[in-house]
């Protein structure tokens, strides 16, 4: 089969330009493409009028009516249009733990009208030193233990990162895990990774509410680093960083089921921490600071309030020592009195604040107490305070019966 004219002026284009007459299939109708032929034809062309020589390749000179000064010497080896290969790209290193786009301030704002006591000194020492130096702080409920390492750091313009623990918080919670980021599943650095790298405080709240899955904090609190087996990373702890825990318990769970879902932590785990500072409820007199500056600060500071903050701390005082030896069964926190001061410059009704604020409480301990401020705010010497005899075991004891004979059910 002759061919046609075009495809001879294709032939003498492509021999004149590329200077070889073996050529790749794919390669000759591309060029036919690009220098205004058209690309069927000179597949058509390849397949039905040239030699296969090779698997996709042809050989031009075999097609019939070549001129001959086309013909290229047969007895030197063909050459063979090259194909453009890519070189190989490095391989790409992929980027799987997600960064900050923002950085968050992470000091805590400073509580108004706080009043340091019991352990703020020791703490405000340990932090300034910047040592690791893993601490747990343990006691009742509504003293304050939160409160104070959060206006510790406030003072000190530290860093604080706080984690409320609960029986499912996991590693994926504490260490990070991977989330999805803008369309791409990235790991996201967990609380702890992120006070370790910041040189932060970390604050395990609720501690003792935690189950064995707390175990992954191990290295943690080594201070010595932690390795992410998820991502295969290092992480080394910045100089300051600190861990401290709460809890109502010291981790070896609650016998008389006052604080339900708490737990008995792994002793090796207590272990690693290397104080436990056990916090009280304040003395009468850090209270009265505390509610005075409760009452100015919620802007309810009438006649009569001083008196009127003496005799909650009293009544607090009391119902604490009759709890404390078994007679009633609930007591009042310094939370619940800042309730009720703050109730009470709501409604301007000082029994009315109280009542609210301890209905709380079953029936009868509720009325007790009620009966018990009752008396207090009559003037009544529970205590014994104005009396000689106020320090002796024999006037407590006396004191003690009377409240819980209040605390007892009528018949």
């Amino acid at each position: 089969m002759n061919m046609t004219p075009t495809e001879q002026e294709m032939v003498h284009a492509f021999i004149d330009a590329e200077g070889m007459n073996v050529v790749k299939k794919g390669v000759f109708t591309k060029w036919a493409e690009a220098n205004g032929y058209n690309s069927v034809d000179a597949h058509r062309l390849l397949n039905t009028k040239c030699e296969r020589i090779g698997r996709g390749i042809y050989s031009l000179v075999s097609a019939p009516e070549v001129p001959a000064d086309l013909k290229i010497d047969q007895s030197k080896p063909a050459a063979i249009v090259p194909i453009p290969v890519e070189a190989p790209a490095e391989p790409a290193v992929m980027n799987l733990i997600a960064t900050n786009m923002e950085k968050q301030n992470l000091i805590p704002a400073s509580f108004d009208g706080y009043v340091p006591w019991g352990h703020f000194n020791t703490l405000q020492k340990i932090a300034k030193s910047d040592m690791f130096y893993p601490t747990f702080i343990t006691g009742l409920s509504g003293n304050g233990k939160t409160l104070m390492v959060e206006e510790l750091h406030a003072k000190l313009k530290k860093e604080l990162i706080r984690v409320n623990i609960t029986i499912e918080t996991d590693e994926d919670d504490l260490l990070g895990g991977f989330r999805l980021v803008n369309g791409e599943t990235k790991f996201v650095r967990g609380p702890v990774i992120e006070a370790m790298e910041r040189g932060a405080t970390l604050l395990l709240d609720e501690i003792d509410l935690g189950s064995n899955k707390l175990m992954c904090l191990q290295p943690v609190l080594e201070g010595k680093g932690v390795f992410l087996k998820k991502v295969n990373t290092w992480i080394t702890p910045a100089k300051g960083f600190n861990v401290i825990a709460t809890a109502n318990t010291k981790g070896k769970g609650s016998d008389d089921g006052r604080f339900i879902g708490t737990n008995i932590l792994n002793e090796a785990f207590l272990e690693r921490f290397a104080i436990t500072l056990e916090q009280p409820y304040p003395t009468q007199s850090v209270e009265k600071k505390i509610l005075l500056k409760s009452m100015k600060k919620y802007g309810h500071m009438a006649d009569g309030d001083l008196e009127f903050v003496e005799n909650l701390t009293m009544w607090a005082d009391v119902i604490r020592r009759t709890f404390f030896d078994g007679g009633v069964d609930e007591l009042i926190s310094t939370r619940r009195l800042d309730h009720i001061v703050k109730a009470y410059s709501i409604f301007d009704d000082k029994m009315k604040a109280i009542e609210m604020c301890v209905n709380r409480f079953d029936e009868d301990t509720r009325e007790s107490f009620m009966d018990l401020y009752t008396k207090i705010d009559g003037g009544e010497d529970l205590l014994g305070e104005n009396t000689e005899e106020s320090a002796t075991s024999e006037n407590i004891d006396e004191m003690l019966d009377n409240i819980t004979a209040l605390a007892r059910p009528s018949n």
